[in-house]
């Protein structure tokens, strides 16, 4: 597939998710290198929806560490447990935070972050990474997100870029 995305031009986000990930899905499967895909989910994640920041981190020993992302600089450690991204790994489930400030431990990477959705990658039964996603706004995130970006770790990210 030509590295092209179509992005239609709709204001149901079901649809443009629908949409974008048989894209995705075309885009990452005649690769075999999980940066390169990573670095183009991120992209197109962003490109569609212009959220704040769109990435991944990966588990590195007991650590989070930062990969391929787009948006502004992010935290380049995050602790097992620490944070939104740190619970999503821990609890091994997807976090949606419709106000950061709200969450108690929240890791501040950007002050423009006001809401956030975060969905592990689980491999033979362990986190191996977790997709994060920014919004400026708040309670950007909504069951809709968690469906399709749970459907894209689960059935691309799974079976892509591990």
């Amino acid at each position: 597939m030509a590295e092209d995305l179509f992005i239609p031009n709709t204001t149901s986000k079901g649809d443009l998710y629908a949409s974008l990930l048989p894209q995705i899905e075309a885009l990452v499967k005649s690769e075999s290198n999980q940066i390169a895909n990573l670095a183009n989910i991120a992209a197109a994640l962003k490109s569609a929806f212009d959220f704040l920041w769109v990435g991944f981190y990966l588990v590195e020993e007991n650590e989070l560490i930062l990969g391929p992302f787009q948006g502004p600089v992010a935290c380049t450690r995050i602790a097992f447990g620490k944070g939104v991204c740190g619970t999503a790994w821990k609890e091994a489930k997807t976090i949606l935070v419709p106000d950061v400030e709200a969450f108690p431990g929240h890791i501040a990477c950007s002050s423009a972050s006001r809401s956030e959705i975060v969905v592990p990658v689980v491999h033979n039964g362990s986190v191996t990474m977790v997709l994060d996603v920014d919004s400026e706004k708040l309670a950007a995130f909504d069951s809709i997100d968690r469906h399709y970006l749970e459907n894209l770790t689960q059935e691309i990210i799974g079976k892509y870029c591990l």
